[in-house]
């Protein structure tokens, strides 16, 4: 049992009747949640492409990240999270709206990860030109690097219309302090961190203080790169948290998004049926304070 992994928790989840998605005709439209600085409300969970999207652009690749993408938006989401650093993940996102998905119904994230203002203003160029977009809804400075520099250039973007949105990201809690340097020097439109049941230290000061200065924030490695699953693995559900989640992937993605500082959860997958099972994260009902506490609770017990 201590082998499973998700696959193994849907199975399970299917064979006991609490198959994600069954409800969401019943549940309504999905959870939105206000950007700052625009008042523009975006969906609470989007989809990370790390790794998932780094793939040839045959049909058939191409193929199953259209049905991803579709499900994305067909559940009410919008927002895909890439970077140059993912290889090829601009390019297959550019090949998905090629392969007929909506530009406009997408909200197109991706980062600036080098050194340097006209290598960044080149690879920024790139970047549009790889997703086939004029505009690029939020470009952020990838793991705070060269920040001074690549949030002139990309002030000037947003005024030229090129650029909706500026955001700062990092993937460790090691990297918070300088984060929250940055936040305070910048004032960013968005910011991007690891959060997760297993991962909570953003708590302590990341996410008080993006509320304290209006800044939306992205949610990467919502899983904890796969441990709470392996942490889980054999268990049901508990009997109280039934009544908001059909996963243990739901249970930890609401979790994140229904902390008030969070904007948005961007859990990456290659796998349609992962896609629908985060997006029942983002319909029906949240837990309130007394209820993530008692979901943390738990999970420690385990």
């Amino acid at each position: 049992m201590n082998k499973w992994n998700r696959r193994d928790v849907i199975t399970a989840g299917a064979a006991m009747g609490l198959l994600p998605g069954l409800t969401w005709g019943d549940d309504g439209a999905m959870l939105s949640k206000t950007i700052p600085v625009s008042g523009e409300q975006l969906p609470v969970i989007g989809l990370g492409t790390y790794s998932v999207f780094d793939v040839e652009s045959s049909p058939g690749e191409i193929a199953t990240r259209r049905d991803i993408v579709d499900k994305l938006v067909a559940a009410g989401g919008s927002l895909l999270d890439t970077s140059p650093m993912y290889n090829r993940s601009e390019k297959v996102i550019g090949d998905v709206i090629d392969a007929g998905v909506a530009r406009k119904d997408l909200f197109l994230a991706t980062k600036v990860w080098i050194d340097g203002r006209e290598d960044g203003v080149r690879q920024m160029r790139r970047s549009a030109d790889l997703m086939n977009t004029r505009i690029i809804d939020l470009m952020q400075v990838h793991n705070l690097r060269d920040t001074a520099v690549h949030m002139d250039t990309i002030r000037a973007w947003k005024q030229d219309g090129r650029i909706r949105y500026s955001g700062l990201t990092h993937y460790t809690a090691g990297a918070h302090d300088a984060l929250a340097k940055e936040m305070k020097a910048f004032r960013p439109d968005f910011i991007q961190i690891n959060y997760s049941m297993g991962e909570r230290e953003a708590e302590d000061r990341v996410l008080p203080l993006a509320e304290d200065l209006g800044i939306a924030v992205l949610i990467n490695r919502p899983y904890q790169a796969g441990r709470l699953f392996r942490a889980v693995s054999g268990r049901e559900l508990p009997d109280f948290a039934q009544e908001f989640a059909s996963s243990w992937g739901q249970f930890f993605l609401k979790f994140i998004v229904s902390h008030p500082a969070v904007t948005c959860a961007i859990p990456a997958t290659s796998k349609p049926q992962h896609m629908i099972d985060n997006l029942g994260a983002g319909l029906g009902s949240m837990p309130d304070a007394a209820m993530r506490k008692r979901m943390a609770d738990y999970l420690a017990s385990i």
